[in-house]
């Protein structure tokens, strides 16, 4: 019987714990299906805090590119300018001189001194009285008093016909021979194509315009002819463009940029178009006073720039893209970088409501001030002169400056990828580059040089709207480089092209290029004023 009782409980027990089992297998099982269920609510909260972070950069992005764009158009809407205003003169002392008042016959015009012209072609028209009282035969002549008119005459296109008589004389024939065209069986003269030039490279006017404004005042000229007389001009001045080219490298002091303008290629765009944004990049001679543009294929890639440079040896100026800081390099050896206080200074104008940003802009002018103080070449202030001065005020306001951006940057509330930060990084970032704008005399304080003369690309952009090619982009820069070379010079356009294209259409294809180099137009000037 005690066997059998203890088998019983035996057995009682083994049941027991087969039900503890299955009941800790279920608890598993009902772990397991927690676990998976609360893995798998993780999974989707965490799928849904990334999706949150990858729309909150996305709006802070397109937040930040909205804030660029208002800031851009309220400048154009304000249309500020970041020339430096002098001082309101103070009252004059009353032992100070005072300025002698104009006489009434040069203050005729509102009070204006009026200009006269003495540069204009005069026509003396003589008025005699017209009076029935009158008698021309009885009247004592007194004297005269000049009314002048200035007249406005369209322009006037010329047909000149050459007729070229021919002779026989000992059994020989003698013919007249015209003026050579500068075209191959063309009968257009340089000065027209020079006209064309001057509207299309300097005054912006987009081709159509042209044609439109030649049909106004009496010559029917066709879209096509001009843009192939254009093309063939291009073609006839690239030995002269390379003649630039090596003129341009020779020089000690070069400004640096790039602008763009739309060219029209085979490829769509994401918008279906087949227009596509054209890089052109310029160097400007600040000694020689030449501008040289260069293109290719629209690249923006900074190969096209250090193949330009692969031979230079001397300064740059330029903004802070990234091309640019490379030339700071060892492997640029030969090239010293400068920066562009300009563009450092934009940086903080465009944080006008932040009086730090004020601070900045307001001590970068005074170096500004400083510089206005003496022109070189003006009452015998020379460049040895100027750089004196430059030793003198510009190291104690450069500390100045470094001292407040480097307070700025050690401040705990700066967020790191704020516009304050943004703007001193850059700066900071440079600081030797902007500190050799003061080593020398001759430096220019900012890039405005090139700037300027990027204008002309920036109107043609607006009014021409692109380049039918890249082939058309690059006979483009061509004629821009000797236009704006003949505007920095004073020279005009129109004359200078018309009388070198005619020149240039003479010369052999194996001309030395010392020939070229005679006909660019610093050269072009100094020899028209010899003569």
């Amino acid at each position: 019987m005690k066997k059998d009782r203890v088998i019983e409980l035996l057995e009682e027990q083994n049941r027991h714990f087969k039900e503890q089992i299955k009941a800790a297998d279920k608890r598993e099982q009902q772990s397991q299906r927690l676990i998976c269920e609360l893995t798998s609510q993780v999974k989707q909260l965490t799928d849904a805090v990334q999706s949150l972070e990858e729309a909150l950069t996305l709006k802070n992005g397109k937040l930040k590119k909205q804030e660029n764009i208002s800031r851009s158009l309220s400048k154009l809407i304000s249309n500020e300018s970041e020339k430096q205003i002098p001082d309101k003169p103070q009252p004059a002392s009353e032992t100070a001189p005072s300025r002698p008042s104009a006489s009434p016959k040069e203050r005729g015009n509102n009070n204006s001194k009026r200009k006269e012209h003495f540069e204009l072609e005069e026509k003396i028209i003589e008025v005699n009285p017209d009076h029935p009282l009158f008698s021309m035969s009885l009247a004592k002549f007194m004297g005269y008093r000049d009314s002048i008119r200035y007249v406005y005459i369209p322009p006037k296109f010329i047909k000149y016909i050459y007729r070229q008589n021919i002779y026989s004389f000992n059994e020989t024939v003698f013919s007249g021979c015209a003026p050579a065209a500068p075209f191959l069986n063309s009968q257009y003269d340089g000065s027209f194509v020079a006209g064309l030039c001057q509207l299309r490279y300097i005054y912006s006017m987009s081709v159509e315009r042209i044609v439109n404004f030649f049909r106004e005042n009496g010559f029917e000229l066709e879209k096509p002819t001009a843009h192939h007389l254009l093309g063939k001009t291009a073609v006839l001045f690239e030995n002269l463009y390379e003649a630039l080219r090596e003129v341009v490298l020779e020089d000690p002091y070069l400004c640096c940029d790039e602008t763009y303008h739309k060219v029209l290629v085979p490829e769509k765009n994401s918008k279906g178009k087949g227009v596509r944004k054209g890089y052109i990049w310029a160097a400007a001679a600040a000694t020689l006073k030449l501008v040289f543009y260069f293109y290719e294929d629209g690249s923006r890639r900074q190969e096209v720039l250090f193949d330009f440079l692969k031979t230079y040896k001397g300064t740059v100026q330029s903004d802070a893209y990234a091309p640019y800081r490379k030339l700071e390099t060892d492997q640029y050896h030969n090239i010293t970088r400068i920066a562009c206080l300009q563009h450092v200074k934009r940086k903080f104008l465009e944080q006008d409501k932040e009086p730090d940003a004020r601070k900045i802009v307001e001590m970068i002018n005074q170096l500004y001030q400083k510089e206005h103080e003496h022109r070189t070449g003006y009452q015998g202030w020379t460049i040895k002169d100027n750089l004196a001065h430059r030793k003198q005020y510009a190291p104690p306001i450069l500390r100045k400056i470094k001292k407040k951006l480097l307070s700025l940057q050690a401040k705990p509330d700066l967020l790191p990828k704020s516009q304050m930060a943004e703007a001193i990084n850059y700066t900071l970032s440079q600081w030797k580059a902007i500190e050799d704008i003061f080593t020398k005399g001759e430096y220019y304080l900012d890039n405005n040089l090139v700037e300027r003369y990027n204008r002309y690309i920036s109107l043609s952009r607006r009014n021409s709207l692109f380049f039918g090619s890249h082939k058309g982009a690059e006979r483009g820069v061509i004629l821009y480089s000797l236009a704006c070379s003949c505007r920095m010079h004073g020279i005009n356009t129109f004359e200078y092209i018309a009388d070198v294209i005619n020149k240039a259409a003479k010369l052999p294809p194996n001309t030395d290029r010392k020939i070229y180099r005679d006909l660019l137009p610093h050269k072009w000037k100094e020899n028209r004023s010899r003569i």
